[in-house]
């Protein structure tokens, strides 16, 4: 301390410590209105999924330089939302889920197709993008608008509301056929119905319900949805057809034992043997190269991320920010067991990204846009009288 602090403190008056790096620092991440744990994890699985992203793509440093300009943008959105109050979210939440809505049905009318599927609205020279993805997003923000102003646990009533809510937009979805990203936004339905409090006998229920509706499911899956099924309880059955993708990719992984075989060094996917390698199949390739302690490595990435994520949400002062902060991090949780499941071979290939390290622009943007809105929950309760 300064001689003229030690003179105030003689005379009465309250000596102000001097500020520390760290109190610094922290008063930066307070303004921004940023978890530093999670902004931390989040890059540096940003730039592991660049590393893998350029051996799985060619080589194609074009492709790399979009995903992280894609990232640029999420992380920009990032830091604006979570500088927005949860109770702006939650007026907004029904104009966002009514914008998503309206782009859904835009898709059906004039959406432009690729790959045989009609996913995207295309704003000529500007952006082209799947609205279906802004849709994880919208879903859980409007139940928890609507179960936060009604009594908890829901009643019959409130999830019969619920489920008109959930039903419309899936079904616009599945017709696109988008068969992985109705069960993401499913999945972030449930989560918040989950988490408003319903009894186990009702969840029994529900999952009685569901298991007697997948045959009618089965019945109104389209030809290649109900092959993808089969080929998961039997790949060889077809194995240079249905069963090509499973079996390249298990054969990466195994056959980056612990180690891996280095960097651009994989076989299957410098070869091109592995279909989708930079999308939807890139654990395969970080499996090949990094080997076992590379996918752990990235796995525990995603678990912090996970950890720290749920225990923000549990830290939440509100109904609205509970419901929406846990259905966030449990979704994001499910696209990180889908993925790893259906390239490891025990789930169905359903199309799931590997949230951070596969190709996309908008699924990128919308996770980055999700942590953003847990932050503001996060940061935004100390504000709250207590």
């Amino acid at each position: 301390m300064m001689l003229g602090d030690i003179t105030r403190g003689l005379r009465g008056h309250p000596v102000r410590p001097p500020e520390s790096g760290m109190s610094r620092r922290k008063s930066v991440w307070t303004k921004l209105r940023i978890d530093p744990w999670i902004l931390l994890l989040l890059l540096v699985l940003m730039g592991a999924g660049l590393l893998v992203l350029y051996s799985a793509s060619g080589q194609r440093l074009e492709t790399v330089i979009a995903q992280a300009t894609r990232f640029g943008l999420g992380l920009v959105v990032l830091m604006v939302l979570a500088r927005l109050s949860p109770t702006t979210l939650l007026r907004w939440a029904p104009l966002l889920y009514g914008a998503a809505l309206a782009m859904l049905i835009a898709v059906e009318v004039m959406g432009d197709m690729g790959m045989g599927a009609q996913r995207w609205l295309v704003i000529p020279g500007v952006v082209r993008f799947q609205p279906s993805e802004l849709m994880k997003l919208a879903m859980p923000m409007m139940l928890a608008a609507y179960l936060c102003r009604r009594e908890l646990p829901p009643k019959w009533t409130d999830l019969l509301v619920c489920g008109l809510i959930m039903a419309i937009p899936v079904l616009l979805i599945a017709r696109q056929p988008d068969l992985g990203t109705s069960l993401l936004v499913i999945c972030a339905a449930v989560f918040v119905i989950l988490l408003a409090g319903l009894s186990w006998r009702f969840i029994a229920f529900l999952v009685a319900l569901a298991g007697a509706a997948l045959p009618l499911l089965w019945i109104n899956m389209h030809n290649y949805q109900r092959q993808r099924v089969l080929t998961f309880l039997n790949p060889e059955s077809d194995p240079l057809g249905a069963g090509w993708n499973i079996i390249q990719s298990t054969t990466a992984i195994g056959s980056g034992g612990l180690l891996g075989k280095g960097w651009l060094q994989g076989t299957q996917s410098q070869l091109e043997f592995l279909p989708e390698r930079h999308t939807d199949f890139i654990v395969a390739v970080l499996g090949e190269e990094f080997g076992l302690v590379g996918m752990l490595v990235v796995l525990t990435l995603y678990l912090l991320v996970i950890v720290r994520g749920l225990w923000l949400a549990n830290a939440a002062q509100d109904c609205f920010g509970r419901l929406l902060a846990g259905s966030i991090v449990l979704t994001f949780f499910i696209y990180v067991f889908v993925n790893v499941g259906m390239v490891s071979g025990i789930l169905p290939v359903v199309g799931v990204p590997l949230p951070l390290v596969s190709y996309g622009g908008t699924s990128s943007v919308t996770l980055l846009a999700g942590f953003g809105i847990l932050m503001s929950i996060h940061a935004h309760r100390r504000l709250l009288p207590r």
